[in-house]
């Protein structure tokens, strides 16, 4: 069965709950500056980049799903893969008492972008804390794992940044975090969906025996606004 939310997305999040963290148009939209940089269009499969320009700086590298078309006049595509998106299709995990997560707050922004950088979960903002609840493991004061949550649609929310640092791999420390978001999710109503990298077999076969099942793959990409040259000066009339 499909969902017209799921098919995209990112355009529903940026322009209906997150449409206030968004710039853009009523075609095109990104999350502003310190979130992750994630752009949604309201047409997925003829996406309209020239309304994007305007609030792109050249160079910078921005995120867009479902999209697998012709590079766009002015854009570069830095990066091209595949990404599952799974659905949770199963009951509430059991209460986990023993898992010492402690909620994520401002003051743990430094140590959440850190680990970010030590981990690559995919796009993150120094803002993107402000999305939705985050959960992590602190170890001697240091953040080791975490998981959160990011895009939203009517009843659809995203577990996101799932990672955990190298040396405390194998834990279970993630499985927990996301177990603990997902029962959070299902008691607030909603419906739990993440996204996992295609090459990353391991991370998607531990969602689906959790109770995530795949819903779709779609497209990935990387793009970038090309520097635009300045117009050359007109020759003054003598």
């Amino acid at each position: 069965m499909r969902h017209p939310l799921l098919d995209n997305i990112a355009w529903h999040a940026l322009s209906g709950p997150h449409a206030t963290h968004s710039r853009g148009t009523s075609k095109a939209r990104r999350y502003a500056q310190g979130f992750a940089p994630i752009v949604g269009f309201a047409d997925s499969e003829h996406p309209a980049f020239a309304a994007l320009s305007s609030c792109c700086a050249p160079g910078e590298h921005l995120y867009c799903g479902g999209w697998s078309g012709p590079e766009p006049a002015g854009w570069r595509i830095d990066a091209d893969e595949t990404m599952h998106q799974l659905v949770w299709d199963a009951a509430a995990p059991a209460a986990d008492d023993g898992l010492a997560a402690v909620p994520l707050r401002a003051e743990h922004v430094p140590q959440m972008l850190e680990l970010v950088a030590a981990t690559e979960p995919g796009p993150f903002g120094a803002r993107s804390i402000e999305l939705g609840r985050y959960f992590g493991v602190l170890e001697g004061g240091r953040l080791v794992a975490m998981a959160g949550e990011r895009m939203a649609a009517g009843t659809f929310r995203e577990v996101s940044a799932v990672c955990t640092h190298p040396d405390f791999q194998g834990r279970g420390y993630a499985r927990r975090l996301v177990e603990r978001l997902v029962r959070l999710q299902l008691q607030r109503g909603e419906t739990p969906f993440l996204h996992v990298m295609h090459a990353n077999g391991h991370a998607r076969r531990l969602y689906e025996r959790m109770g995530f099942r795949h819903y779709t793959e779609l497209a990935v990409r990387v793009v970038s606004l090309r520097d635009v040259p300045a117009p050359a000066e007109r020759p003054r009339e003598r």
